[in-house]
């Protein structure tokens, strides 16, 4: 589709907002921000995602058997075809040096090598890096997001940055400003159905009427998607008020069962599709890991670790197979919000590195190498299923280095690559 232009009667700074009642909600790029932006940066913004299981993906259902574009779609990117040139699926890498098992999580994203010794010591990964080169661009230098109170985020120093859980807490610290009265408030009208738009109704109207029929369009798309993220908060927050089975740990505000790994991946991709559709950060991290306590999903009888470690029994992989396609069907949902923003003659997800993979190519044996990742968007030409030596397996890390380039750092490193990655090339954006 050829991209549409129109004449607005004013040109929109690139930080616009919308404003009433203590509320601030900052605006979605859109094309009537193109003068102003075009004098600072002739580019569309640059983004990388990071979502990682921390108990990984049956690799039959996830890895194709055949590589190349015409791959046949195993199990779980059966839920991903109309993404298909949209991403890669990766196979045959790890972090060298990286074992551990569970532990080998905190160097995922810096392929420190770990040795489970009290010599370890981690590195800045990599989401962090872009945010120290080019994180000043935008409210927020990055976010590092997590619903188990684990993150794969590490300073330069070697430190795990303390991770957001909540989405309604990070909706609030994204989009509504004000007192700290203020902002409770308007959890609660939240809580009551009543909208956060509904502060900014005024000044709504009257941006609306100075823009063209395309930016109408995506306000409209944005705003009933702010609307909607609203409700599903404030009816996470309703039943986490009301009496759930003992799951043995307090019940979180916006889903209160713990086991509801799913779910709770859901929330926190659908505010942060916000974030990047708004600009408000260019860099987040999210980190899931799957407990003792049975997920909400029918035909699941145990919990999603105890199913990881399935030792081949044919009727754990079949439950284990029930949980994995919800998580990834979550990803798929958020990767379909991305491709269907419209950004600069192209889409969110085409200026958005999505990154998902695991820690552990086999959770079952806690293996390290092998591991599952797909990576999707960010302007790359997609080569379909790109697989390299099971048995000596590429270095992760040079995946990483051809992410850092595509988001424009000059980087010729990173941790333990040794170049860029072979076969991922970048495209035309």
């Amino acid at each position: 589709m050829k991209p549409f232009h129109f004449t607005t009667r004013r040109a929109l700074p690139r930080r616009a907002f919308l404003r009433g009642l203590g509320v601030t909600l900052t605006l979605p790029w859109l094309e009537a921000m193109r003068p102003a932006f075009a004098a600072a940066d002739k580019s569309a913004p640059r983004r990388f995602v990071s979502v990682v299981h921390g108990l990984g993906f049956h690799a039959p259902d996830f890895i194709p058997a055949q590589t190349g574009l015409d791959y046949e779609a195993p199990l779980y990117l059966r839920t991903l075809a109309d993404l298909r040139a949209r991403f890669t699926v990766l196979s045959g890498l790890s972090h060298p040096e990286v074992g551990g098992g569970h532990n080998s999580e905190s160097s995922f994203l810096t392929a420190a090598p770990y040795s489970g010794t009290a010599a370890y010591r981690n590195t800045q990964s990599l989401d962090q890096l872009m945010a120290e080169r080019l994180g000043a661009e935008t409210r927020f230098a990055s976010l590092v997001l997590s619903a188990n109170h684990l993150a794969t985020s590490y300073t330069p120093s070697g430190a795990m940055i303390p991770p957001e859980q909540s989405p309604s807490k990070l909706f609030t610290k994204l989009f509504v400003t004000g007192t700290a009265d203020e902002q409770r408030a308007q959890l609660r009208r939240a809580r009551a159905g009543r909208s956060v738009l509904d502060a900014v109704a005024e000044d709504t109207r009257r941006l609306q009427r100075d823009l063209g029929p395309g930016d109408r369009d995506k306000l409209e798309a944005w705003l009933t998607n702010v609307r909607a993220v609203e409700q599903r908060l404030a009816t996470g927050e309703s039943w986490a008020a009301k009496p759930k089975p003992h799951v043995g740990v307090p019940p979180p505000r916006d889903i209160a069962d713990v086991a509801d790994l799913a779910g709770r991946e859901r929330a926190m991709l659908e505010v942060m599709a916000l974030a990047l559709q708004t600009d408000s950060t260019r860099f987040i991290t999210l980190h899931l890991q799957g407990g003792a306590g049975v997920p909400p999903i029918a035909g699941v009888a145990e919990g999603h670790h105890n199913l990881s470690h399935h030792g081949l029994d044919d009727g754990k992989i079949t439950q284990l197979r029930l949980i994995e396609a919800a998580l990834i069907a979550a990803v798929g949902d958020f990767l379909r919000r991305l491709r269907d923003t419209a950004e600069g003659g192209a889409s969110v997800l085409d200026h958005t590195t999505v990154l998902l993979g695991s820690n552990l190519g086999n959770a079952s044996n806690h293996d390290t190498k092998n591991l599952p990742i797909l990576v999707a968007g960010g302007g790359f030409k997609h080569a379909g299923h790109l697989a390299f030596d099971r048995a000596r397996n590429e270095p992760l890390a040079n995946l990483y280095v051809s992410i850092l380039q595509r988001t424009g750092l000059e980087q010729e490193r990173f941790a333990s690559s040794t170049g860029t990655l072979r076969g991922l090339a970048a495209g035309s954006l």
